[in-house]
């Protein structure tokens, strides 16, 4: 059984952790200008006591966020949200910094590759909303919990450039999403076509292996049937031949099933050109002389030729055997530099005969044109009918010395 191939690392790292490194970086980035660092901004207004307590809670919120973000995502993204906006207000700052919302952008992107469009359009609303619900509450309705430095206009141009970053975050996502279901639906789509050409193939080859043996085994039941009182011997011996078609039929119907149980080796091809003058003599033993005729010189044939212009003969021969009510055809192989033509004739009725056979052409059609040859059946204006095919063979490349 074949192995599923590991994810690759970047895919294995959950998004909760995409999210919670830049988020935690953007918090412990803010905080240190408090402290009168080396190298760092330091603010005039430090957070109250009343602001440690929402950086401190916000900043649990927001990493049990980023936990749930997986299973949970909008919950995740909404726990993320709002421990963000604790944060900054609890830092006093004019806007969400940009690191801050860089991972609740990561979050939005997720969502919209990772959920319905619903779902993301919801988790985006939410990212843009907190934006102007905090330049409300700073300028204005946060004024009693803590100490602002800044009583002026809000940032909106920066929120302007931060909702416009959750917009292409979204975008991102969304596109991630779309481009996922259509390779999905393509993957599905030739899964299906190659389910669909396999079993066209194996039904083929189920017409082709079983309808001729099962015409022969008819004509002579029938024949055993008509004689059983009169000519005993005769009769034992159309059950005879009976018995043999039979078993001859199971073999080849056991070989198949073989090869397709077999999936990881080319399955053994059960019939070829080879086997033709034993079709006609089994069939010229039941009843139907069959008269084949080669032009050209007989030559090794690549596999798929060789196999459906046996099964193409196979078949006409049962038509004439099953429908055309005479007592003879003719087969011709003509083994030209660059083809191979047949040809199957017989004097029969003509009319009614291969056409009604359901899928036996429709089947020889098929196997001519995935080998972009030529296909004819209709009747002959003498009388009889007539099918013809020409299969192109590739012409061997001569090798220099």
């Amino acid at each position: 059984m074949p192995t599923t191939p590991p994810l690759p690392l970047l895919k294995r790292v959950p998004p909760g952790a995409w999210a919670g490194v830049p988020w935690i970086y953007g918090t412990l980035f803010a905080v240190r200008a408090f402290f009168h660092l080396p190298f760092m901004p330091t603010f005039a207004y430090p957070p109250t006591p009343a602001g440690w307590v929402l950086i401190a809670s916000g900043s649990a919120l927001a990493l049990a966020g980023c936990v749930l973000l997986r299973r949970r995502p909008l919950s995740g993204n909404g726990l993320l949200v709002v421990g963000t906006y604790a944060v900054t207000l609890g830092l006093n700052a004019l806007t969400i910094g940009l690191v801050h919302y860089a991972a609740i952008d990561i979050a939005v992107g997720w969502i919209a590759a990772s959920s319905e469009r619903r779902r993301s359009l919801t988790a985006l609303a939410l990212a843009i909303a907190v934006l102007p619900v905090y330049e409300l509450t700073r300028t204005g309705l946060g004024r009693p919990l803590v100490a602002l430095y800044d009583t002026g206009r809000g940032d909106w141009q920066s929120w302007s450039a931060l909702a416009l970053s959750a917009v292409v975050a979204w975008l991102i996502g969304n596109s991630v999403r779309q481009g996922r279901a259509y390779a999905e639906r393509l993957t599905a789509q030739t899964a299906t076509q190659a389910v669909t050409v396999e079993r066209l193939r194996i039904a083929r080859e189920m017409h082709d292996t079983v309808a001729h043996s099962i015409g022969i085994i008819a004509l002579q039941a029938g024949a055993a049937a008509r004689v059983t009182t009169t000519q005993p011997e005769a009769a034992r011996e159309a059950m005879r031949a009976v018995e043999h078609e039979g078993r001859e039929t199971l073999a080849g119907l056991r070989r198949m099933l073989v090869a397709l149980r077999v999936a990881d080796e080319a399955p053994v091809l059960p019939a070829g050109l080879g086997d033709v003058d034993r079709l006609a003599a089994t069939t010229t033993a039941a009843g139907v002389r069959v008269d084949v005729r080669r032009r050209g010189e007989p030559r090794q044939l690549p596999p798929d030729v060789d196999l459906s212009a046996f099964r193409i003969i196979q078949e006409s021969v049962t038509n004439v055997v099953r429908h055309a009510g005479t007592s003879a055809c003719r087969v011709t192989l003509d083994y030209g530099d660059d083809a191979l033509a047949l040809e199957v004739t017989d004097d029969g009725r003509g009319h009614g005969t291969a056409t009604d056979t359901g899928f036996g052409l429709a089947g020889m059609r098929e196997r001519v044109a995935l080998l972009q040859g030529e296909f004819t059946a209709a009747p002959r204006p003498e009388g009889g009918f007539r099918v013809a095919a020409r299969l192109p063979v590739p012409v061997p490349t001569a090798v220099a010395r």
